[in-house]
């Protein structure tokens, strides 16, 4: 059985999906998409008796960033975004912060990823999928042995992320989908940043975009 353990909390005026990630036995965790609510994930942390050596985000809005600074310095954990995003999560008009009702926020990762690298967190590995579409520097973080996938506002059950947003294509979120995210195993639990999780089966069958393609 796993040692892996997802704790999903639901945070913010857009009901965004946070999930702190552990180990069962260690209890060393990581932090995907930390939306709105401080208080709130380090009070979860404190109850999972857990504790945080990362925080990754799969991109850069403001539904997922919000309180990323705040654990960074409660935790003293760096910040894991793609390469490709610097610029949107540095600007709060690109990163739509302020025009979703929230605080400007801007910030900068303390470890910039690409296509393909491997994080070693929490005594798991989580490799970066490339998956430009809803940004252009959109990232998947696939837990690899533990059939999970934490796929952000990219896919999500039985739809697809807006791409009428700064830095968003509605052809490069279709390849992603399509052509990456597609080709993972089937029985891939998908772990999306809004909504129920799903898996990359039942996506290949009901998901607009496979069917678009048929």
């Amino acid at each position: 059985m796993s040692d892996m353990r997802i704790k999903t909390m639901v945070l913010g005026s857009v009901q965004t999906n946070c999930y702190i990630v552990y180990h069962e036995e260690t209890k060393a965790a990581v932090i995907i998409d930390p939306a709105d609510g401080s208080s709130a994930i380090q009070a979860a942390c404190t109850g999972l008796g857990v504790k945080p050596e990362a925080i990754l985000l799969t991109h850069g809005h403001g539904d997922h960033i919000l309180a990323a600074e705040d654990l960074k310095k409660a935790y003293s954990v760096p910040i894991v975004a793609a390469e490709t995003e610097r610029a949107l999560l540095a600007d709060p008009a690109l990163n739509l912060s302020v025009a979703l009702g929230m605080p400007s926020t801007s910030l900068r990762a303390d470890r910039e990823v690409r296509d393909g690298e491997t994080l070693e967190f929490a005594g798991f590995r989580f490799r970066v999928l490339a998956t430009p579409g809803h940004t252009s520097g959109s990232v998947c973080y696939l837990a690899e042995g533990e059939d999970a996938l934490f796929a952000g506002d990219t896919l999500f059950e039985e739809s697809l992320g807006r791409t009428d947003f700064p830095t968003g294509s509605v052809q490069e979120i279709v390849a992603s989908i399509s052509q990456v995210l597609f080709a993972l195993p089937e029985d891939t639990m998908v772990y999306p940043g809004h909504g129920n999780p799903t898996t990359i089966g039942h996506e290949k069958r009901y998901n607009p975009v496979a069917i678009y393609r048929r």
